[in-house]
């Protein structure tokens, strides 16, 4: 009789769904108590202690040898909800961007993250560029390029070119020949660098639109980002005219535009943010989980990364204004700036939008505040979203985010007590992007997934067994 009862008991145990395994979780001990009493009333035998062990796992009245079962059993458990959920997945709902398969779609994400990264590098050689004040060697510009000079009377040329700009004129005066090759090869190389990123983003796309991989969708936002790129190229040149035209005072230095070069910046970022989300789009259609529980910490997450990348954002865009008005040099202490917290000349400049923009002491106390509010803000973001029941890559991308922020400020204000050396500078660019890069994979891993998607997802109650 106590065999037949176990024996059905053990049938019915294995029809057990998913969410039932875990919702009778934290209720199967008081439910097995008088079960477990009315099957021990006599003593069992041996054989049936052995067919009825799977039922009877979880039960310290039970000998010390049931745990392994017990073990085992919640192991097969939670293989099986992971090949469950990832089987409920709808492969129709999902809003893929490329078409043609896995296969495919790793080609299209490997070339948007290659052009990314080419942006990524251009950015970096434009601050190189602009710190070794090689910006204004070229005086000359052509939509399709130029050949660098190949004969000794060709450097000649160029160089009688430069000799009649202002910035030889008052900076460079006597500079020798040899002297002007270095800064005119680091010039052309920002420029081709900048045409062969179009050559290897408009090559690929033609063939994937070929292939018809390209959806409408992903079609319409790349054409908008080669747009924006052949744009770039002419708001540079927009941006170096400023700096070959006369300064109205005879004191100034001969320097671009603060706003242009502002504007080259952010449209830079904009190109680049805009590479890389696709690509993530396009890599991985649906944000990462497995349940609804984490898409709801999900969005709790949102609302607090939106703010902070946006004032990421703003504060890179602050360091072009300091960059183009040359603030990195007017106070070069930490954290005051001279003697004083605030400089009696922050609001010497009439109106107030040019004081802010322009007035050198105003420009580097504003990226100051920017940078320490950023660091607060992602150390904020960390210390609100720690306890949330998110998917562990969330977590590792904000932990991350917030070490780079402090090695940021570290980069920063490091680069201000030396002085601005071209190795600091460059490195702490560089750390305003993949600053940048890390909130956009943030932003982009706690998206709002699709109905479809999000209607397959279990909601699992989290349960202590």
């Amino acid at each position: 009789m106590l065999e037949s009862r176990l024996l059905s008991l053990l049938r019915r145990s294995k029809t057990l769904n998913l969410s039932s395994s875990f919702k009778n979780c934290s209720t199967a001990s008081k439910e097995s108590a008088p079960v477990a009493s009315r099957f021990f009333s006599s003593k069992p035998s041996a054989a049936s202690l052995v067919e009825g062990r799977s039922f009877l796992f979880g039960f310290r009245s039970v000998q010390k040898g049931y745990s392994w079962s017990f073990q085992r059993n919640m192991s097969s458990t939670a293989a099986s909800i992971l090949t469950a959920s990832k089987a409920e997945v709808p492969k129709t709902g999902l809003r893929l961007l490329v078409t043609g398969g896995p296969q495919a779609q790793k080609m299209v994400g490997i070339w948007l993250f290659g052009c990314a990264a080419w942006v990524f590098s251009m950015v970096i050689l434009g601050g190189v560029t602009r710190l070794t004040r090689s910006g204004l060697s070229m005086t000359d510009w052509k939509f399709t390029g130029s050949l660098p000079p190949l004969s000794e009377d060709d450097w000649l040329l160029e160089f009688e070119k430069y000799q009649q700009s202002p910035e030889y004129q008052r900076v460079n005066k006597g500079m020798k020949v040899e002297d002007f090759k270095f800064i005119y090869w680091m010039e052309y190389a920002h420029r081709m660098w900048g045409r062969g990123l179009g050559v290897a983003f408009t090559l690929p796309f033609a063939y994937f639109l070929a292939k018809g991989f390209i959806t409408q969708q992903l079609g319409l936002r790349l054409s908008a980002l080669f747009a924006l790129g052949a744009g770039q190229g002419l708001i540079g040149w927009w941006m170096v005219k400023s700096g070959l035209e006369e300064p109205v005072s005879e004191y100034v230095q001969p320097r671009v535009s603060p706003y242009r070069l502002a504007t080259h910046l952010t449209s830079a970022f904009a190109i680049y943010s805009g590479l890389l989300w696709t690509g993530l789009s396009v890599v991985f259609p649906e944000p990462p989980s497995r349940s609804t529980n984490w898409i709801h910490g999900a969005a709790k997450v949102r609302k607090l990364a939106l703010p902070v990348s946006v004032l990421v954002g703003i504060t890179a865009v602050s360091g072009a204004f300091v960059a183009g008005n040359d603030a990195g040099h007017a106070y070069n202490t930490f954290p005051k700036m001279g003697d004083t917290w605030i400089p009696d000349d922050v609001l010497s400049m009439e109106p107030l939008i040019r004081n802010f923009f322009e007035n050198t002491s105003m420009v580097q106390l504003d990226h100051r505040i920017l940078a320490t509010s950023t660091l607060l803000s992602v150390v904020g973001l960390r210390w609100a979203t720690r306890k949330l029941d998110i998917h562990p890559a969330v977590q590792a991308v904000i932990r991350t985010a917030m070490g780079m922020a402090a090695l940021q400020v570290t980069l920063g204000i490091s680069t201000l007590l030396s002085y601005v050396p071209v190795s600091l500078a460059s490195a702490h660019q560089a750390g305003a992007m993949t600053l940048m890069t890390l909130m956009i994979l943030l932003t982009h891993t706690v998206r709002k997934p699709s109905p479809a998607f999000l209607k397959s997802l279990p909601s699992l109650p989290r349960a202590k067994c």
